[in-house]
């Protein structure tokens, strides 16, 4: 299985220049290694060029985002087996060799992703993925190891293979066919839940989606857009009524909707008590963008193909304030 790493870079020479030689180091001749590069402003490409003479540099046009920029690369990408990776990731020795086996040994296995460590603190998982992803009715996405801020010590209790609803976008691995099978990331939502959206539609193909806890990365994590940053409030806010719409199936769709809605406006006033008042503003602006762009969203609806049990709980939001489960293994 011919295997290639891509890498999303944006302005990152500075990330490229300190993560990049384990990237190569540990590939060990298992895939090609490509930079695709978002129409940076910066020194990036001479530097990959003088550099890393080995890394194949594919240089989009404009800089359209995870989704786009990801879309636009791997139409100039000819491995069957792709790794989106972001520039922030450290990989460790022999991280690629148990995800390629896997993907070898099933062929229904469409996407997956390994551990995901925290690169500042490498005993905890990190946010954006940990031991593989999950979402509740109302669309909430969580983690084996990481519910909310709530971010569990790895002790190896993630450590095996196990079948999982979402893989993480910071290092998802999914064979290229299927990507396209699935239509590809959608481009509307630029950055932010887009892998929880294909995943899904992953799903509705048929196929499955494994976390790999045999295989280990570590992740900076809000490298690009800090989660300080209101700007990623209005994307998760917004893409996840995105991916809500576009994938559940028929007409409760609309109920869900609506009790989101009034969460969302909790999380607003919690934001406002909280002296946030910017992310109280980034709810607004994501559900005034929702609305404007809701028939574009309407018309990407797949209600034929829809399962059933999307998600495993009904809310964890009410697990976690109300009941006070901090932990994947304390869900019911």
């Amino acid at each position: 299985m011919k295997t290639a790493i891509v890498i999303l870079n944006w302005n990152g020479k500075d990330l490229l220049q300190k993560f990049l030689p384990k990237v190569i180091a540990h590939t060990e001749n298992d895939a090609t290694i490509y930079v695709a590069d978002n129409n940076s402003t910066d020194d990036s490409i001479n530097f990959l060029q003088s550099h890393f003479p080995s890394v194949s540099i594919i240089q989009n046009k404009i800089n359209g985002g995870y989704a786009k920029g990801y879309n636009d690369a791997l139409l100039k990408v000819d491995e069957d087996l792709v790794v989106l990776m972001n520039s922030d990731i450290e990989t460790t020795p022999g991280w690629l060799k148990p995800i390629m086996s896997q993907f070898i040994n099933d062929p229904n296995l469409g996407a997956a992703q390994p551990k995901i460590l925290d690169y500042n603190n490498k005993s905890y998982f990190e946010y954006a993925g940990a031991g593989g992803g999950f979402i509740d009715k109302m669309g909430y996405p969580y983690c084996r190891g990481r519910i909310f801020q709530e971010i569990e010590k790895d002790k190896g209790q993630y450590d095996d293979i196990a079948p999982i609803f979402w893989a993480s976008g910071a290092c998802l691995v999914v064979r290229k066919d299927i990507f396209w099978q699935a239509g590809a990331l959608d481009e509307l939502f630029f950055a932010h839940q887009e892998e929880i959206d294909l995943c899904w539609r992953i799903h509705n193909l048929g196929y499955s989606i494994k976390h790999i806890g045999t295989s280990a990365v570590y992740h900076v994590g809000g490298a690009t857009l800090s989660t300080m940053n209101p700007q990623k409030t209005f994307y998760n806010f917004r893409n996840t009524l995105y991916a809500l719409i576009k994938n559940v199936k028929g007409g409760e769709v609309w109920l869900i909707i609506f009790i989101r809605l009034v969460l969302d406006a909790v999380a607003g006033i919690k934001f406002l008590t909280e002296g946030k008042p910017k992310h109280f503003g980034a709810i607004l602006r994501a559900h005034f963008s929702f609305y404007c762009n809701l028939q574009k969203v309407l018309n990407k609806r797949q209600v034929t193909k829809q399962s059933k049990n999307y998600y495993s709980i009904y809310s964890i939001v009410w697990q976690h304030f109300v009941k006070k489960k901090n932990r994947y293994n304390e869900l019911p």
